[in-house]
């Protein structure tokens, strides 16, 4: 089944008819974020993410308070080289996406241990058993480690941290989809996988805040790890 564009992807593309029809050449500014969000009919997020796409791949120069630059004007015409473009990019904001994820989840975690009523270790288990349970469902198994995820932070009852996490859950799926298509590819891995979030949820569940930090930033710092081994090799260039 093809999977449904996300929005950056579409804006990115839309993004590309700037170039083409000659509204903007090199050196020219891009209209501010609040004005793009409103002609794509887009979050101001989104755009970001589409920016930041453009500025990985050395099209724009995003400077701090002075707005975007367009840097070159050979901007990829073919979906070929535009999918391209896309996936370079997504592979440096899973890094940044995990680099994030460690330093929120480490600390709900820790908070988490503390916090986490009955109902809301019950739903960390019953997502742990959906992942295990999981094995040959790609989906199933991603929503249940978004959730568990998810839950860790919900179970914080810090609202700011709940908020944030729920801003960022398209990009934070996102990194999750891209790591489990890795780590699931290694039977040794996938195991792993389940392995460490068994081990978290158990800190969490007996109280145990500096243990389930400590976890967590482990599985991220692990992840971050072997991903970065397998795009080295030119393995995750075209997945």
């Amino acid at each position: 089944m093809k999977q449904k564009k996300r929005i950056y992807e579409v804006i990115v593309e839309q993004l590309k008819e700037f170039f083409l029809n000659g509204e903007l050449k090199q050196g020219d500014k891009l209209p501010p974020e609040r004005e793009l969000a409103s002609r794509f009919n887009v979050s101001r997020t989104s755009i970001r993410e589409a920016l930041r796409i453009l500025e990985i791949n050395g099209v724009i120069e995003i400077r701090q308070g002075g707005g975007s630059y367009i840097k070159k004007t050979g901007f990829p015409c073919s979906s070929e080289e535009l999918s391209a473009v896309i996936s370079k990019a997504e592979n440096h904001l899973v890094y940044e996406m995990l680099e994030l994820r460690r330093a929120i989840e480490a600390d709900s975690a820790y908070l988490a241990a503390q916090r986490a009523t009955s109902q809301e270790l019950n739903k960390l288990r019953k997502a742990l058993e959906l992942m295990a349970a999981s094995k040959n469902d790609v989906e199933s198994g991603l929503k249940a480690d978004f959730n568990f995820h998810l839950n860790i932070v919900q179970a914080t009852h810090n609202s700011l941290f709940i908020e944030l996490i729920q801003t960022l859950s398209e990009q934070m799926e996102d990194t999750i989809r891209a790591t489990r298509r890795h780590r699931l590819s290694d039977p040794d891995r996938a195991h792993d996988t389940i392995d460490e979030h068994k081990k978290i949820y158990a800190a969490i569940a007996s109280g145990n805040s500096t243990l389930a930090k400590q976890l967590v930033e482990e599985h991220i710092t692990r992840i971050k790890s072997e991903l970065s081994e397998y795009f080295l090799t030119g393995l995750g260039e075209n997945k």
